[in-house]
């Protein structure tokens, strides 16, 4: 399953227009853009701890500490930044760091 069909499913399971439903637009829009993100998001979104609904709470908190007075804003770019943070996404515009190959050939060792 890819990432886009993930986050349709868990969107699926909360109410439309939802914060935690905007969380899988926001993550759907850079899924749509970065495939080395949707990778990412792909094997961490059904981790327990990584759904939409917990990285919603990450803007939430981030809203309440900068709160002024009764009011709360998070801006689209500090939202994206939040998301890119929780799931280990690059920045907008780098390119993932490539995984570590960890195998070896051990006829090398052998002589």
């Amino acid at each position: 399953m890819s990432a886009i069909e993930k986050l349709n499913a868990q969107q699926a399971k909360v109410k439309e227009r939802s914060a935690a439903w905007m969380v899988a637009e926001q993550l759907k829009e850079v899924c749509r853009n970065e495939s080395a993100s949707a990778a990412l998001i792909e094997r961490d979104i059904d981790n327990p701890g990584m759904g939409i609904a917990d990285a919603e709470k990450k803007i939430k908190a981030f809203a309440d500490a900068h709160k002024t007075g009764g009011f709360a804003c998070v801006t689209p770019v500090e939202a994206e930044g939040i998301l890119r943070k929780f799931y280990g996404l690059p920045e907008r515009g780098a390119e993932a760091a490539p995984e570590e190959d960890v195998s070896f050939d051990l006829s090398a060792l052998l002589g």
